[in-house]
């Protein structure tokens, strides 16, 4: 007899899709559904306020959220760090299901799981689930890289909203998509109810067709841009900083036993390693030792100056999650310039549209249910084509019930959800994510829905 490979590795399905094609309803219904499976849940959202944790129903699953980014980019420490946690567990899961932002690209996330051999031994990619909304994607699908990739990294593809097109539509829609997968299995699905037979437990992830597909798959991604060797004294040293692209900039300093670019390479092994750990956080004209690895340092003040004393003197890899020239780094010490050794550039993994942004909205007050319905339906027929998505939870006055209301574009839904728990503050959350936002005009809109 010839014996069979168990895998015992724990099935990771990936559930991506861009916003507002329904992936949260797709995850509520396996949630809900009678599979019998331990199943943890990791969420990630693009947006100021965390939602979509409200929104997925109570269930037995352990939930855990990422909102301070992109999974694909600024969090994918997290997602290594709750991995390496649940890695730990004595009690064995089932299956581990990601729901990423609707802005992320599928590939950088499913490359977490070949990052290391541990990672491999214990979790194997199920399938990657992409959620197509047939009533609006084709508003992205040309202009939006993360929607090409969402598509063409998918092993199934759900292609939801079927009710809002008319069937000519669906069939043009299923050809250019077959276009761009020819491989992804794909079904016609109404408020995202698909037999789970088609999601669970498919076995569909086939590595050699990603690697097919993009060839540089399995090369290292890098979590910093820059990689440079200095020398450093045992005394205050100053850091300084300009404006850049982001409001804050992650740097790591690592001790270095010489110079020498082997001992640089076992540093960026480690690095790696670094920026998936919580940073020490910083404000401007604050001190702070190399005794911790790694640092944030908020840039949004005029002056942006840091003091820092190295832990010990010598040699030390420093890495930038951004070029330094983007934020005009420097390095003093004694009001001299302090120049690399080495210096060291990597290519950034992967961006978003900068023009997209988002605004977030929460408070304790409560809602005037008839002026938010006014100003909401106002809002998305004069500005809907630049709000891909919105998305909220109403402390409506005179109720004891949770408003759910969501958005894509212009087409907007709300319900009454479930009674306000004892335990909890009741309070408005909203978000709203897309192009050319006017953050004062939506706070001010709102505002005047509250009850004074």
């Amino acid at each position: 007899m010839m014996d069979t490979f168990l895998d015992e590795r724990i099935p990771v399905t990936i559930l991506t899709g861009f916003l507002g094609s329904g992936k949260t309803t797709l995850l509520n219904r396996i949630l809900t559904e009678q599979h019998g499976k331990k199943i943890a849940v990791i969420e990630n959202e693009f947006g100021e306020v965390g939602v979509d944790n409200e929104l997925v129903i109570d269930a037995d699953e352990e939930i855990f959220e990422m909102n301070n980014g992109c999974i694909c980019c600024t969090v994918r420490g997290d997602l290594i760090r709750i991995l390496g946690n649940l890695m730990k567990r004595k009690d064995r899961l089932d299956m581990i299901m990601i729901e990423t932002t609707g802005l992320a690209d599928p590939g950088p996330v499913a490359q977490t799981f070949f990052v290391d051999d541990e990672m491999q031994s214990k979790y194997k990619i199920d399938a990657i689930i992409t959620l197509v909304d047939a009533k609006h994607v084709l508003q992205h699908i040309d202009d939006s890289d993360e929607c090409k990739r969402q598509i063409a990294f998918a092993d199934v593809i759900v292609l939801n909203k079927i009710d809002l097109v008319p069937t000519l539509t669906l069939n043009n829609l299923e050809k250019r998509l077959r276009s761009m997968n020819s491989l992804a299995s794909i079904h016609r699905v109404k408020d995202a109810n698909l037999d789970l037979k088609y999601v669970l437990d498919i076995n569909a992830f086939d590595l050699d067709k990603k690697v097919e597909l993009n060839p540089v798959f399995l090369q290292e991604e890098l979590p910093f841009e820059y990689g440079g060797i200095y020398s450093f004294t045992k005394e205050q040293h100053t850091i300084t900083f300009g404006s850049g692209p982001d409001p804050s900039i992650t740097i790591a300093f690592i001790k270095l036993p010489s110079s020498s670019y082997e001992s640089f390479e076992a540093a960026k092994k480690r690095a790696i390693l670094v920026f998936s750990d919580y940073a020490q956080v910083h404000e401007p004209m604050t001190f702070f030792t190399t005794h911790k690895e790694l640092h944030q340092f908020n840039v949004e003040k005029s002056i942006n100056q840091f003091t820092f004393q190295p832990h010990d003197e010598g040699y030390y890899a420093v890495f930038t999650q951004h070029g330094p020239e983007e934020f005009d780094m420097c390095i003093q010490y004694n009001g001299m310039n302090i120049s690399s050794i080495e210096n060291y550039t990597y290519a950034h993994s992967h961006s978003h549209d900068d023009e997209v942004s988002s605004v977030g909205i929460e408070n304790e007050k409560e809602v005037d249910l008839k002026k938010f319905k006014v100003w909401i339906n106002f809002m998305l027929q004069t500005k809907g084509m630049d709000i891909f998505r919105s998305k909220g939870i109403l402390n409506i006055n005179g109720s004891d019930t949770r408003l759910v209301f969501q958005a894509v574009h212009m087409l907007l839904d709300a319900s009454e959800d479930r009674h306000w728990r004892s335990s909890e503050k009741r309070r408005n959350q909203l978000v709203f994510i897309g192009r050319n936002l006017n953050r004062l005009e939506i706070t001010e809109g709102f505002e005047a829905c509250l009850v004074n």
